[in-house]
């Protein structure tokens, strides 16, 4: 849905600005990854992915991605996780350098990006290939990325 004019809340998810469309996707928190991400200043306040003005915009708490939409590889629907490699702060795959933002063990996520974004590191020395988010409409996220990324090819 696009509405043109003043800033509007749509539900939870959504938010429609006067200049774009702006799809907001909230983290879904589990109990036991809420208590751990606390810690870390990561509330559902500080904790979304923004599509919007043709980038993909994550928070994370403390740490941010934000790359152009035309970045994007694809995106899958992952899960579940281990409990211990994912709750608290934003975790580094030291295998493939991947980045995951975890709030919930059950599913995810992974958005691949032709070009290594920043994220951990506020010196952007350290680049990940892919991204893994715990958001509530995980689907949707995966859909709407992946419909971009068709749509651009035609």
């Amino acid at each position: 849905m696009v509405i043109r004019g003043a800033r509007v809340s749509v539900g939870a998810t959504r938010r429609v600005s006067a200049m774009s469309a702006v799809e907001r996707f909230d983290f879904s928190f589990a109990p036991a990854y809420r208590s751990a991400a606390r810690l870390f200043g990561i509330r559902p306040a500080t904790a979304w992915v923004e599509l919007k003005d043709e980038r993909l915009e994550a928070r994370f708490g403390p740490w941010r991605v934000s790359t152009p939409l035309s970045n994007v590889v694809d995106a899958v629907t992952t899960g579940p996780y281990e409990f211990l490699k994912t709750a608290g702060p934003a975790r580094l795959a030291i295998t493939d350098r991947g980045l995951t933002f975890a709030t919930t063990g059950t599913r995810g996520v992974r958005i691949r990006f032709a070009r290594p974004v920043r994220g951990l590191d506020p010196l952007g020395v350290l680049r990940h290939p892919e991204l893994t988010v715990t958001v509530r409409e995980g689907d949707r996220l995966a859909a709407r990325l992946n419909q971009r990324r068709t749509s651009r090819r035609s």
